[in-house]
């Protein structure tokens, strides 16, 4: 057999006599005499029928895999697993979802590391499970290439996942009829992909292909469609290439590289789950990223994209303009992007963007510069002394910059609930939800339902929510996430009482509490940490060795 350099890690496999036996299980599954011979490229795929997100990615894995094969290569697919955000809000299920991104990073180590593949391809469609490819591809830093499955088409009316999240607020405080959420609920997810704004999954869909992880136009495209399919095969041939240039995540995934992809997510208004996403891949590739790191670009980076939640478009509006590689070219003519970073393609990201036409004049998805939604980052990281380790906002400046008043403290996401449906929550509110962050959910729990119930019941203006828990990319409001240390270390927000007022600046970016320090100690003093909610098990293993959100909460960190 050949020595190829590009069989590094299957050479050692299925080379020699000694490995007749892995051969013969191989030839079980395919393989003929020539394959071995072949870089062996694993196609990772999240394919499963429990959410639209990823029903669809099974073929797509095999348009990857063709891909690879045609290119040369010899494919094997595998699976790893993905949860549905969307049906386990609101439910202690949803501590489960920022756990899996540990187990499909895990898995696909685990799996590639086993069975000596040359090179990867990762195919994402959902919030946890493309920064859990990600950094598996990290972790391997074998030559790899990042696939989205692409977002869901509109439901009826212009609506998404998150219409059926604020039916359900609109019909407590009487603007709609059970027939009318019904429908709602019937007709806003119409088929495959991704949720449709510029929530979690687009966003660090978008993230990574500004990074240079994706091929050009990964991250903008629609779930069914041709052009998904011919990326797939795209990606498949692409990460052959790569094995031949010995390209790596590595090589791609630089401080430069992130900042660009923090750029671009400002640029679009994504979700605050990618200040806690990008944390988490640039610990794994060994990157410094930090909080610091989003404040200063945000000080020069504008909100250009009118997007859902607290804008108006859908992604596949994006995507029918030419999704997000014009915006990437406005922002490298600004000098807001660095041109010189590598790619998947081989090519400088400059290279990539060399071609790309502007968008169609009359377009109001993406505004220009000197007419932006914001004039800087609408992700706002807050300190003080409810948060010293820092927490993180979402503000578009829709809901005002400033908001004061006294706390209403529940130690669940359910609890807050029952008394936002009931009435009990009243304007002038800080609802804060804590324990709930990393170590104490466990899992950081998202809060999509009790403010998607805050804006059904039209309190988006009147009150505010703080939590050490997270948001849903589909989340709007003045809420404040990621507080840390979060409550179950005995983080300051262990320590509010009932009527205390809580002051948000998110333009001096501090978060505090009205409250002395003698009270404060006083309290601390009092304050008994509460029992591990769980003893055994994958979120008993997560609690004992997460880090906490400021840090990525991963579960790895040496």
């Amino acid at each position: 057999m050949t020595d190829d350099k590009r069989r590094r890690h299957s050479a050692p496999v299925v080379d020699g006599l000694g490995k007749s036996a892995s051969r013969a299980m191989l030839r079980a599954v395919g393989f003929k005499d020539e394959d071995f011979r072949k870089p062996q490229i694993g196609i990772a795929s999240t394919w499963s029928n429990l959410t639209p997100c990823n029903m669809h990615i099974d073929a797509l894995a095999r348009e990857a895999a063709a891909g690879a094969d045609d290119a040369g290569g010899k494919s094997l697919i595998f699976n790893t697993i993905t949860v549905s955000d969307g049906i386990a809000n609101g439910t202690e299920g949803m501590k489960y979802s920022l756990v899996s991104r540990e187990v499909i990073a895990d898995s696909i180590e685990t799996v590639a590391g086993c069975e000596g593949f040359d090179g990867l391809v990762a195919i994402g469609g959902c919030d946890k499970n493309m920064p859990g490819c990600m950094m598996g591809l990290a972790r391997l830093n074998r030559p790899s290439v990042f696939v989205y499955g692409g977002t869901i088409m509109p439901g009826e009316n212009h609506t998404d996942i998150i219409s059926v999240f604020e039916a359900v607020g609109a019909h407590a405080r009487g603007d709609l009829n059970l027939i009318e959420v019904q429908q709602i609920e019937k007709t806003a997810i119409p088929g495959p992909g991704s949720c449709g704004g510029m929530y979690t999954a687009n966003t660090m869909a978008s993230a990574i292909e500004a990074m240079g992880m994706s091929l050009p136009g990964s991250s903008a495209q629609n779930a069914v469609s041709d052009s998904k399919a011919a990326d797939c095969r795209a990606a498949g041939a692409a990460a052959l290439k790569l094995l031949e240039k010995d390209i790596r995540p590595s090589d791609i995934m630089t401080l430069e590289a992130f900042e660009n992809a923090i750029t671009v997510v400002i640029a679009l208004g994504g979700s605050t789950n990618a200040v806690l996403h990008l944390i988490a891949m640039a610990s794994t590739i060994g990157v410094e990223l930090t909080l610091e790191d989003f404040v200063r670009i945000g000080k020069r980076v504008p909100v250009l994209a009118d997007l859902r939640p607290s804008g108006h478009y859908m992604m596949s509006e994006l995507v029918a303009i030419g999704g997000i590689q014009p915006l990437m070219k406005m922002l490298l003519d600004r000098g807001l992007l660095h041109g010189d970073c590598l790619t998947v393609t081989g090519n400088t990201l400059a290279e990539n963007l060399a071609g790309i036409d502007p968008y169609p004049d009359g377009q109001d998805i993406i505004h220009a510069f000197d007419n932006p939604i914001k004039a800087d980052s609408h992700l706002r990281i807050l300190y003080g002394n409810l948060a010293p380790g820092g927490a993180v906002a979402k503000i578009t400046g829709k809901e005002g910059t400033h908001f004061t008043g006294r706390a209403r403290v529940f130690h669940s996401e359910e609890e807050a609930q029952e008394r936002i449906m009931d009435g009990t929550v009243a304007a002038g509110d800080v609802l804060v939800i804590r324990y709930e962050g990393p170590k104490g959910g466990p899992g950081m729990r998202e809060m999509l339902t009790p403010t998607s119930a805050i804006m059904g019941k039209g309190l988006g203006n009147d009150v505010a929510l703080i939590t050490d828990g997270r948001f849903s990319g589909g989340s709007h409001g003045f809420v404040v996430g990621h507080i840390t240390p979060e409550a179950a270390e005995g983080g300051p927000l262990a320590l509010v009482e009932n009527g205390d007022t809580v002051t948000i600046d998110a333009v001096a970016n501090r978060i505090e509490l009205d409250v002395s320090d003698d009270e404060l100690k006083r309290r601390r003093e009092a304050w008994v940490a509460p029992p591990p909610r769980f003893s055994r098990g994958v979120l008993a293993k997560y609690a004992r060795t997460v880090s906490s959100a400021s840090e990525g909460a991963v579960t790895d960190k040496p």
